[in-house]
């Protein structure tokens, strides 16, 4: 089941300067993180349900900075919360959809979480995120 839009990434190249921007707006940032394993800090403003979180590069070689360095500072993905995420990955696979991730992996927060490539959403790089606390 798709409990809700968990969150929007948006790639920044400066995570300080991009916290400044998202704060002046009158927002808080709760969190945060370094995820060694996606080569990204990530910071986290929550949005009443749902969160922003800006994804900062710590590696060349990254997603986040190739995306920068074809696109530009923006938004990166929709991610959205899911239950059994598992089961999803296996049923979009059965109905043809392409994955990224074909198995859930860690990302922020301690979430599981898959891609789903963005040709096989109208453009849209989807992020599944399955998480303990919902």
């Amino acid at each position: 089941m798709i409990k809700k839009v968990d969150h929007i990434g948006i790639a920044v190249k400066n995570l300080e300067e991009a916290i400044k921007i998202w704060e002046g707006l009158g927002l808080k940032t709760d969190e945060v993180e370094e995820v060694p394993d996606q080569k990204v800090r990530t910071a986290i403003i929550h949005v009443g349900e749902s969160r922003i979180e800006l994804l900062e590069p710590t590696a060349e070689d990254s997603p986040i900075a190739k995306f920068i360095a074809k696109r530009g500072e923006g938004i990166h993905h929709i991610a959205l919360g899911v239950e059994n995420l598992e089961e999803h990955l296996i049923k979009l696979k059965e109905a043809g959809y392409r994955l990224i991730d074909e198995k859930p992996r860690r990302g922020a927060g301690g979430a599981k979480i898959a891609f789903v490539h963005p040709k096989a959403v109208t453009g849209v790089l989807l992020e599944l995120c399955e998480r303990k606390t919902e």
